[in-house]
């Protein structure tokens, strides 16, 4: 079976705790709930978590729907994005299964990147590596006006969306679009058998975010 993974990298930095943090893991707990519901997402998707304060981490690795636990997430610390980035390319390395000619691979990986600030470490080689990748839709959210969107869109100019606040409202409904754009992506690859790794598979986002 030919897996689609999804990478969600998530700011756990200082400025997330409180509300935002919180809003994260009630988003994340409802994307995994209506993601489980869908047959074809059900069927097809595979979820990894990775989180960046101080240093990053993949807290959830690569890992089917019926069987994803909730990780314990917590904020406090800097915000290592180009480290992330960099683990982000290790994980894809270590968990997607290539096409040869004996077999074909999993689909390509789709990414989501939620921050709320600026990198605290160099995030130049980070970003060089992940753009030398190939992946499916790549999305960068900045949540809140303290985000580098400029940076962002150095990281995936295919797509950066905005968020006013990091608030509960604006972090819920950045995560029922990322739901809805998993579900699109598994019924085009299920029904068509094919993935085209385009922005156009996805649909449009809630008034809430904001295409930059």
């Amino acid at each position: 079976m030919r897996r689609l993974p999804v990478y969600l990298l998530v700011d756990v930095s200082g400025s997330m705790h409180g509300e935002p943090i919180e809003s994260v893991k009630n988003g994340l707990q409802l994307l995994v709930a209506a993601l489980r519901k869908d047959p074809q997402a059900l069927e097809t998707a595979y979820l990894s978590v990775i989180t960046f304060g101080s240093s990053a981490q993949q807290i959830v690795p690569l890992t089917e729907l019926s069987a994803f636990n909730m990780p314990e997430i917590s904020a406090g610390g800097c915000t290592v994005l180009g480290e992330a980035l960099q683990l982000v390319c290790k994980c894809r390395e270590n968990e997607v299964t290539k096409t040869t000619a004996e077999q074909k691979g999993d689909w390509r990986p789709m990414v989501f990147i939620l921050t709320d600030g600026v990198p605290t470490d160099d995030p130049q080689p980070g970003i060089d590596k992940f753009r030398s990748m190939k992946w499916g839709a790549s999305v960068s959210c900045a949540a809140g006006p303290g985000a580098d969107k400029a940076l962002l869109d150095k990281i995936t100019p295919e797509c950066v969306v905005e968020l006013a606040s990091a608030d509960q409202s604006t972090l819920s409904a950045f995560f029922k679009w990322v739901t809805a754009s998993i579900v699109s992506t598994s019924k085009s690859i299920n029904e068509s058998g094919t993935s085209t790794g385009s922005m156009d598979q996805l649909p449009p986002p809630p008034p809430e975010v904001q295409i930059v």
